[in-house]
């Protein structure tokens, strides 16, 4: 992993882990064990056609647990799932300003998946490349009220 010497200034304002996401292949038999075994609050369950899954979110403190349940087996969640089983998928970040934190990493050299953002279950998202971030997929989430909320219609 390339390492920037210095952090890029927007990373030094990550709001918080706004949650850590994990593949299942069974949303309702994952929710019986996080919901009804674990006793976590479900928040919300939600159909993401245009990323063609089925999310749940369960706050625990100031960040949340995402399930992921691919609805297309030709996807990147359900390619994961077939490949690696059910389990960790990546980590979404907080930042005040999504689009100057892309154009910062972008500079630094971090490979984006996402090179603007785009609209996610919960706010504008862009995900980073897992080669610049040590194997792990990174998501970045903008802050409620940021720049980007208006222009992805939110």
């Amino acid at each position: 992993m390339t390492v920037p010497r210095t952090l890029p200034e927007q990373i030094h304002r990550i709001g918080r882990i706004h949650h850590v996401a994990v593949v299942v292949a069974d949303l309702a038999a994952s929710l019986a064990f996080y919901r009804d075994i674990l006793g976590l609050e479900l928040e919300v369950v939600q159909e993401i056609a245009h990323d063609r899954v089925r999310i749940a979110f369960l706050p625990i403190g100031e960040s949340k647990l995402e399930l992921v349940e691919p609805t297309d087996a030709t996807t990147g969640v359900a390619r994961f799932l077939a490949s690696k089983g059910e389990g960790f998928h990546h980590v979404c970040l907080e930042v005040a300003n999504l689009s100057e934190s892309l154009t910062r990493l972008a500079i630094d050299g971090i490979e984006l998946i996402d090179t603007a953002p785009r609209k996610g279950a919960e706010g504008p998202v862009a995900f980073l490349h897992p080669r610049s971030c040590g194997g792990v997929l990174v998501e970045l989430i903008e802050a409620p009220g940021g720049p980007s909320w208006a222009a992805l219609g939110y």
